[in-house]
């Protein structure tokens, strides 16, 4: 069949940061002979991690695909982030992959990254295996690994696999599907007595994926190698099993025997969709990366058709078309050039004018895929240029940085006039400002936000505003009466002309409306805009001769500079509602710390085995809290925030608020 989707394999390798993804896809690449030497992390010297922050941080950054072809069947490894800053990465991956693994350590817990992984895949109903890497290392306990991840996933998670051990030593491995061991050299050796059990219990859950199968397990009859397999592929694809596999990553012990089950048990897109070569040609692009001397790159999947450089397709997300003139294969930073590409196998293209991650392209012109829902940015600062002059440089960059990463944003506060960056978690800003200085020559400094406070009043006063100059020849005459009091019609600014009698005359009138509309920017406690204010003109006096417009404008700012300190003002804060999504033991940790923070709990109601809790908090009391939740959580919680109102701040925090504009304006 060549290259045809049945021989074809696209799996995602995600997980814990530091359990070993990047090596795993190493030790493969370097058994199909896609690479001609087994590089390290630590060495900085594999395929998948190249870019310079991800070899000189040891961490991989963003996804990086690659492939190989294994006993006839080609397959692409998508290596994805393990830190959680990069979840964007991830569900980028997993909207092509046909597999996910769940690279594991065998400390003998479960840990945070594989619980979120598994987590997100079921909630996406994506199919996933789990592999228990280091099995080299010391104090390992393979059997404690897979018992706590079956405590909470149940009995689909089911060993495949088993360590076999000299004393405590990993000294070779067992297949239970077909009943064969070998030694750490791929020898056969005798099988250990406990793999009977787990292969009975093997062969009940991949029997029952099929009548067929079920029928003869419960007739007792032993189920063949390639029934097991078949059972163990439909099980996979169903998401009513999830297989357990391992070995060592590092020292490539136990790799080509897992690559055997990846060919054998792994569902290629032939079983994910229907995926035929003849049909008009459908690409879905996930993901967006610069090359230094390609330019952009758009990594994408074809879910239908032959692909075939000269073709035209149909940008269906942006209503434009493109025309197909460079594809390749990847194979991490490296390009190799083709001109086709099958349904079911992944690509990039190069040269195309208008096409971003997400994106359709489509021979038939038919409907845009649904978009890929990336993660909410949660956690934002302020960006400044650290040289004066700098700022466009910096914006252009992250413009371009946008291209490769569309899980952080750049917007402008309107009220404060800074420019935020918003991303997941700190490191992937401070990530972003590394990547500025080292691709476009420019330092940015992050900053803690401003909040856009606000000022209004409690009670009415009246002031008079009086505004005489003279200065020679023609002085300047405006006098002006204003009530103040709160309840403005739009909730912000309202002007009332009640002058009778022409004691101010009409034409004077705009004047004081524009004073106090020029005053109101700037409130009388800490010089925030002043909000809910309604101002009533009802009397005044004026010079035949002398008044002007620009002295009634005069008059109406010394009106408000003396009746709005009588009308009891208040600073105003703005309340964030925040949904905090965590496992039922924190319960405890987080209503405590929302306390602390001047919260409000309003509810808390039980999702999918999670405990989701409704809050309002003040803004300026969760600028770091995507950082403390991840701390208390252990990395398990995870939240939303959207601005619902603003509210009076208690009058301690007032004292502090008034203080610190006093400061930033002397300073």
């Amino acid at each position: 069949m060549g290259n045809s989707a049945e021989r074809i394999r696209n799996i995602a390798l995600i997980g814990h940061g530091g359990e070993g993804k990047t090596s795993l896809a190493e030790a493969m690449l370097f058994n199909m002979k896609a690479i001609d030497r087994l590089g390290k992390v630590t060495d900085g010297n594999t395929c998948m991690d190249f870019d310079p922050e991800e070899i000189s941080k040891k961490i991989s950054i963003s996804l990086a695909v690659a492939n190989g072809t294994y006993k006839g069947v080609k397959i692409n490894i998508l290596d994805v982030p393990g830190f959680f800053d990069f979840e964007g990465e991830m569900v980028q991956a997993l909207a092509v992959a046909d597999v996910a693994v769940v690279v594991t350590g065998a400390g003998g817990s479960l840990t945070v990254g594989t619980e979120k992984a598994l987590d997100y895949c079921e909630e996406n109903k994506i199919p996933a295996v789990i592999f228990v890497n280091g099995m080299d290392k010391e104090n390992v306990d393979y059997a404690a690994t897979v018992a706590s991840i079956r405590e909470k996933y149940g009995a689909k998670v089911v060993p495949v696999w088993a360590p076999v051990l000299n004393g405590e030593k990993f000294a070779g491995y067992a297949n239970v599907d077909d009943n064969k061991a070998f030694d750490l050299d791929g020898k056969e050796i005798a099988l250990p007595s406990e793999v009977a059990d787990m292969r009975a219990t093997l062969s009940e859950e991949a029997a029952s994926q099929d009548e067929e199968l079920m029928m003869k397990f419960l007739e007792g009859e032993e189920l063949a190698p390639e029934e097991m397999a078949n059972g163990i592929k439909a099980g996979i694809k169903s998401l009513g099993l999830i297989p357990v596999y391992g070995g060592s990553a590092f020292t490539n012990k136990g790799i080509t025997n897992f690559m055997d089950k990846i060919v054998s048990e792994f569902p290629s897109p032939a079983d994910c969709f229907e995926c035929k070569s003849d049909a008009p040609v459908v690409l879905r692009v996930f993901k967006t990366i610069v090359d230094p001397f390609v330019g952009r790159l758009n990594m994408f999947k074809v879910l239908s058709g032959t692909l075939k450089t000269g073709m035209t397709l149909a940008n269906v997300t942006k209503d434009a078309s493109e025309k197909i003139s460079a594809i390749y294969f990847l194979k991490g930073k490296k390009q190799e050039a083709t001109d086709s590409v099958e349904c079911g196998d992944l690509g990039a293209l190069a040269k195309l004018n208008n096409v971003t991650t997400g994106d359709t392209l489509r021979e038939d012109g038919g409907e845009a895929l649904p978009e890929i829902k990336m993660p909410l940015p949660v956690y934002s600062m302020a960006i400044y240029a650290s040289k004066k002059g700098e700022e466009d440089k910096i914006f252009a960059g992250l413009n371009r940085l946008m291209d490769e990463d569309i899980s952080f944003t750049v917007t402008k506060n309107v009220e404060t006039g800074e420019m935020l960056l918003s991303g997941i978690g700190e490191t992937q800003l401070n990530i972003l400002c590394k990547k500025l200085k080292n691709k476009f020559g420019c330092e940015a400094v992050l900053k803690e936000p401003k909040i856009a406070y606000r000022e209004t009043i409690k009670k009415r006063s009246e002031a008079e505003g009086k505004h005489k100059k003279q200065s020679g020849g023609a002085g300047q005459f405006g006098q002006c009466s204003v009530r103040f009091e709160p309840g403005a019609e739009d909730g912000v600014y309202e002007f009332v002309d009640a002058v009778v009698g022409g004691a101010v005359p009409k034409q004077f009138i705009p004047a004081v409306d524009k004073g106090l509309r020029e005053a109101v920017k700037e409130g009388v406690l800490a010089g925030y805009p002043m909000v809910n204010l309604k101002c009533t003109l009802f009397d005044g006096k004026y010079h035949p001769v002398d008044s002007k417009e620009i002295a009634f404008v005069t008059a109406a700012k010394l009106a408000y500079q003396d009746g709005i300190p009588k009308a009891s003002p208040v600073i105003l804060e703005p309340i964030m509602k925040v949904e905090i999504v965590v496992p039922e033991n924190y319960m405890g940790d987080i209503m405590g710390d929302m306390n602390k923070r001047r919260g409000r709990i309003l509810g808390t109601e039980h999702v999918n085995g999670k405990t989701v809790v409704t809050a309002e908090a003040p803004q300026s009391e969760l600028s770091k809290y995507a950082t403390d939740l991840r701390s208390m959580t252990q990395g398990r919680g995870r939240f939303t925030v959207s601005f619902e109102r603003y509210e009076e701040v208690p009058p301690m925090a007032q004292d502090k608020i008034i203080k610190e504009a006093k400061e930033a304006k002397e300073g």
